[in-house]
């Protein structure tokens, strides 16, 4: 399982932890303090699986004292669990693949959608606490909602509110 990792992300024979770093390792799980040999173990777990201590050291080129605490310190954080032990100890991830994944922030018409879905509708004082924003930015982010066809208003003036198409 390990050669078909690192035949996927190396094609060109050059070491699996050069092309990865950069792409993969960094940008899944930069949320987590973990080291490269961590980062790697992660994506491997993630698109096989499981690990065993003998496929980690063969991945990060380590000893199995290095292979077992960097396991062991994973298992303590709750990212990934163990099965049996000692000689056929193997490892899966305790949480969903996208769970690993760092939350990408929303945009603040995002929020307010998000809002709207939840609670049926806005008003302009809703948008300011919900945004921490003042009242002419809430009432131009949801003019330029309602302008693009994503919210509708309905009301005048202090009674208006805006509803999902």
């Amino acid at each position: 399982m390990v050669d078909e990792l690192i035949k996927q992300y190396n094609a060109e024979g050059q070491d699996v932890k050069k092309n990865m770093t950069h792409k993969e390792l960094n940008d899944q799980f930069a949320s987590i303090p973990l080291n490269d040999r961590q980062r790697l173990a992660l994506v491997y777990l993630r698109n096989n699986g499981q690990i065993a201590n003998s496929e980690y050291q063969r991945l990060n080129h380590v000893d199995s004292v290095t292979a077992n605490r960097d396991l062991n310190a994973f298992v303590h954080s709750g990212l990934i669990k163990q099965h049996k032990s000692k000689r056929w100890a193997y490892y899966t991830l305790s949480v969903s693949p996208e769970a690993v994944k760092p939350e990408v922030p929303q945009t603040d018409e995002e929020k307010i959608l998000d809002y709207v879905k939840r609670y049926g509708s806005i008003k302009n004082s809703e948008c300011c606490q919900a945004l921490g924003i003042n009242s002419s930015q809430a009432w131009y982010l949801l003019k330029k909602l309602s302008s693009k066809g994503l919210l509708i208003p309905q009301g005048e003036k202090r009674w208006k509110r805006y509803i999902l198409p």
